[in-house]
This record gives C-alpha cells, sequence and structure tokens, in this order.
C-alpha cells in the first residue's frame, strides 16, 4: 500500500467513525456514496474498525459499540477549527519570561507544539511520543521526553517510569489537555494511568493551563487528574456552557474564550 493510500484510508476511518458516533448506523453502500471509494474498500475499512473494537458489522453495514470509549487520537477530527483557535490562544501565554512548558497528549496539545516549534528557543517536555516526533527536528526546541509505558490511544507515555522523570523538574508553565473539566470536581481523564502521570505533570509548573473545547467544560470523566484550584486558566472555545465558565470564574479559574 502506498503511503498515499494509507493516508487515505486514515482519513476515511475517521470520516466512518464520524458518521456513526452522529447516526448510531452505518450502511456499506451509503458510505462508499459518501466518501466517493468502492464497496469493497469500505467493507475492509469495517473490518478493521471492528478488529480495532471501535464498531460492530451488520449485514450490510456496521452499528457503534454498546460502550462509551475513547477514541485512538489519530481518528480525533472534530471540532479541529476550535481546536487551533484554542491553540493560538494558549501559544500567546508563551511569553519572553517563559522558558520552559510541559505538554500532555492530545489533539488541542498537539496543534500548540506544531505553534511552539516555529516561535522562539523553547525547553518543552512531553509525554507524547507523537509531539515528539513533531518536535525532534526542530532547531529552536530543547527537547525532553519522559519516558513510560506507552498508551496507544493517546501516545502518551505514563505510569511509574514518566511519573518518576518528571518528579525532578520544575517548569514555567504546563499546558494540559483534559477530557473534562468540572467547576466542583476539577479536571479529569478517561484513564487512572494517564491521570496520575498527567497530576505529576502539573504538579512540575509554576502554572496551568487547560486547554478543552466547549464540548469538556462542564464534564466529568472516570479519574481525576487534580482539583480545580490546581488550574490556573482555561482556554476554550465560544460553544462552552456560559454558566459553567462562570462557575469556574468563581472558583478562581481564569477563563480565555478563543
Amino acid at each position: 500500500m502506498r503511503y498515499s493510500d494509507r493516508m487515505r484510508q486514515e482519513q476515511r476511518l475517521a470520516a466512518i467513525l464520524g458518521k456513526l458516533a452522529e447516526a448510531g448506523s452505518v450502511s456499506v453502500t451509503g458510505l462508499a456514496e459518501d466518501l466517493d471509494t468502492s464497496v469493497a474498500s469500505i467493507r475492509r475499512d469495517l473490518q478493521s474498525l471492528e478488529e480495532q473494537k471501535l464498531l460492530k458489522r451488520t449485514h450490510g453495514g456496521a452499528v457503534a459499540v454498546e460502550v462509551i470509549y475513547e477514541l485512538p487520537l489519530r481518528y480525533r477530527v472534530g471540532r479541529r477549527e476550535e481546536k487551533r483557535q484554542i491553540a493560538e490562544a494558549a501559544a500567546r501565554f508563551v511569553t519572553e519570561s517563559v522558558h520552559s512548558v510541559g505538554l500532555n497528549g492530545g489533539t488541542t496539545t498537539t496543534e500548540l507544539a506544531r505553534l511552539l516549534a516555529v516561535s522562539r528557543p523553547l525547553k518543552v517536555v512531553t509525554n507524547a511520543l507523537n509531539i515528539a516526533s513533531d518536535l525532534c527536528p526542530r532547531p529552536l526546541i530543547d527537547l525532553v521526553v519522559t519516558g513510560g509505558g506507552v498508551r496507544p490511544e493517546s501516545y502518551e507515555l505514563v505510569g511509574p517510569l514518566a511519573d518518576r522523570a518528571l518528579a525532578g523538574i520544575s517548569l514555567d508553565l504546563v499546558f494540559l489537555g483534559v477530557d473534562g473539566i468540572d467547576a466542583r470536581t476539577g479536571i479529569a481523564t478517561h484513564d487512572e494511568v494517564e491521570a496520575q502521570t498527567d497530576n505529576c505533570l502539573l504538579r512540575t509548573a509554576d502554572r496551568v493551563v487547560v486547554l478543552a473545547d466547549g464540548s469538556k467544560v462542564g464534564k466529568r470523566a472516570f479519574s481525576r487528574i487534580a482539583a480545580i484550584s490546581d488550574v490556573h486558566v482555561l482556554i476554550t472555545d465560544s460553544s462552552a456552557p456560559a454558566e459553567e465558565l462562570d462557575r469556574l470564574r468563581a472558583a478562581g479559574v481564569e477563563v480565555v474564550v478563543a
């Protein structure tokens, strides 16, 4: 399979999962028409996604699995414009007085990393393999990668090895992508091991900036990373519920709507 073919397949898989999330079911013929590809290709795509336990194939199509799951990072395509705007707003926090930043994994932090890569000399600490890969060849970036066990869904390095590496450093600023932020319960993610490593990253920083699109504001996730008192700034988009933003401000969080 050629590289360009792989890219097209990745885009199709992401589109299929997006349609499935919206409708709950999809048909082979409908997908072939919508995505301008062959029925045979769609069948192979559905088989691939079923093997990853991201859907269940049916006669002539597929249905969503009956559990709430976290999509692998490479398939997360929703709210792309909002995340780009959040990343641009976040980059403005990296002022001349900031010399070191930390980034965890996620689509929005990945967008931010690409902006920082061409800004000015900066030390970046990350536990995200995809971010490390993007930043490694950049001459302006002094890159530090934590080590740890790989979490395939987010390309993050997590667990005791990552936690111990983070315990020995101090950073000016940390940017965290999260799965939920709530004025009462704090910030959270879907995975308890990831939450612990995110907490260790948060503890390295003088200032913590959370990046979360509007769909994550006022939402809770399985494992808490930290209390809301540990968050200094939230950068979100205009779709965030206004009443929840007011609660966050009342809790002492600076809210920036990108």
